[in-house]
C-alpha cells in the first residue's frame, strides 16, 4: 500500500520548525506581558496616554489584565512544546486574546502594541498552518 504523496513536502517541514519557535515565541511573549503587567501594576506614572482614547481602562487594571494574559501565554507554550492537542488549541485562542488585548492597550504603548499583535499573527499562522503526523 503507498502513502498519499504530500502536496506542499517543504511547507510542513517548515510549518513544524515554525511551530516549535512559535512556542517559543509563546513563552517570551508570556514573560514579557508578565513583566509589563508588573511595570504597570507598580507604577502607574511609567505609562503616558496621549489623546482620549474610547477603551480607558485604570493602568492598574490593565496590569492584571496582563499578567493573567502571560501567564496563561507561559502554560499554552508549554502545553505546545510538549505536542498536546489542548496546547495547541488553547496556543491558538489566548494568542488571539492577546491580540484584542494589545488592541486595546495601543494608546499606552503603541509601538510594543503592534510588535506584539504582528508576533502573534505568526504565532497562530504557525499553529495552525502545522499538521503532525500521528
Amino acid at each position: 500500500m503507498s502513502t498519499p504523496v504530500e502536496s506542499q513536502p517543504i511547507r510542513q517541514p517548515f510549518a513544524a520548525g515554525t511551530s516549535f519557535g512559535a512556542a517559543i515565541l509563546l513563552l517570551t511573549l508570556g514573560v514579557l506581558s508578565i513583566l509589563q503587567g508588573i511595570s504597570a501594576v507598580i507604577n502607574d506614572e511609567l505609562f503616558v496616554v496621549g489623546v482620549a482614547y474610547v477603551y480607558e481602562f485604570d493602568i492598574t487594571a490593565w496590569g492584571w489584565v496582563h499578567i493573567v494574559l502571560g501567564a496563561i501565554l507561559v502554560i499554552c507554550s508549554l502545553g505546545l512544546m510538549t505536542g498536546t492537542a489542548w496546547g495547541r488549541g488553547a496556543a491558538i485562542g489566548i494568542a488571539a486574546l492577546s491580540i484584542i488585548a494589545n488592541f486595546l492597550w495601543l494608546p499606552y504603548y503603541p509601538w510594543w502594541s503592534v510588535l506584539v499583535i504582528a508576533l502573534d499573527i505568526i504565532v497562530i499562522w504557525a499553529i495552525a498552518t502545522w499538521r503532525p503526523q500521528f
